[in-house]
């Protein structure tokens, strides 16, 4: 038991040194790597905000040409609906005119 206890203490320390040991070397990248670093991360973000303007594009686009179709069907609907009231206006006047006929 008491080597198992006096490892894992042993262990405990390693793991403390080589993260310690790591962060330091992460710490201590040249500036020039840094640069190259946020160039690429910008470059990407550009990227990314033009593929979203794109795609904010083709839906505004998407959502002209289905208003522009619905537009078309509804006007083609009212001038239906408007000739079939003219028509019923029209038998109605000639009801009325052959009531008052007879």
């Amino acid at each position: 038991m008491k080597t198992l206890i006096a490892t894992l203490i042993a262990g405990l320390f390693a793991t403390t040194a080589i993260a310690q040991t790591a962060s330091t070397s992460t710490a201590t990248t040249t500036p020039a790597a840094t640069t190259k670093a946020e160039a690429k991360a910008e470059k990407a973000d550009a990227k990314a905000e033009e593929k979203a303007a794109k795609a904010n594009a083709e839906a505004k686009t998407d959502t002209a040409k289905a208003d522009a179709k619905a537009e078309k069907k509804a006007a083609k609907a009212t001038k239906k609906a408007d000739k079939k009231v003219a028509e019923a206006k029209k038998e109605a006047a000639e009801e009325k005119a052959d009531a008052a006929k007879k």
